[in-house]
């Protein structure tokens, strides 16, 4: 893990002083902050692994992949286990190809992580979600996790969704006008603001 993104303070202050909601989590989560693996390979496997299912499924799932990796999770590492080897820890077959196809992208250089710094936000996504087994969401989840990205506000995110209706007292699914207002009033500094709200509603940071 590495240092929080330079931003993270600056963020702090214009955050508490644009929301009284933000201003009392981030008081309140004073305690770490975003960081990253600077591991792409291993986040768009965790990313895959962790679709349309529970976050304690998904580590389930992951930890049994990190011991059939032999905790080396590379694209040269899953290149040499089977279908039935990856299936074996939980995936479903659709995720198994998205994985193997993945390494295989990697490994001839099809897929291109050095670009993506040079992109913004939104033309990052559409690269990475060119991917096979990576939409919308996971996309948002590399640029924030991965690659720190200041103001990504993952509309399409569950949990963000939750910890909105309860902070702000707002029924579930929170309108779309309010959640709108929203990243217009955390902006530059939506992934900060997402992070807060997250960890509101989860005792351990989370982590991509």
């Amino acid at each position: 893990m590495s240092k929080p993104p330079s931003y993270w303070n600056k963020a702090r202050r214009y955050l508490s002083s644009k929301d009284r909601v933000m201003k009392t989590l981030i008081e309140k989560y004073s305690d770490a902050s975003l960081t990253t693996r600077k591991n792409i390979f291993l986040s768009l496997c965790k990313s895959i692994i962790g679709q349309q299912i529970s976050v304690a499924a998904a580590n389930s799932v992951f930890l049994k992949f990190k011991k059939k990796c032999k905790n080396k999770i590379s694209p040269k590492t899953i290149k040499k286990l089977t279908f039935t080897q990856l299936k074996s820890c939980g995936l479903s077959r659709q995720k198994v190809k998205g994985i193997k196809s993945l390494a295989e992208k990697m490994l001839n250089k099809e897929f291109k992580p050095n670009l993506i710094k040079n992109m913004s936000d939104e033309q990052a996504i559409e690269y990475l979600s060119e991917l096979r087994q990576i939409g919308r969401w996971s996309a948002e989840m590399i640029l924030l996790f991965t690659y720190n990205r200041s103001n990504i506000w993952p509309v399409q995110d569950i949990g963000l969704l939750r910890a909105i209706s309860n902070n702000y007292k707002k029924k579930y699914l929170p309108p779309n006008n309010f959640v709108e207002k929203l990243k217009i009033r955390f902006s530059p500094y939506c992934s900060v603001a997402t992070w807060y709200l997250w960890r509101s509603i989860d005792d351990e940071p989370i982590q991509y």
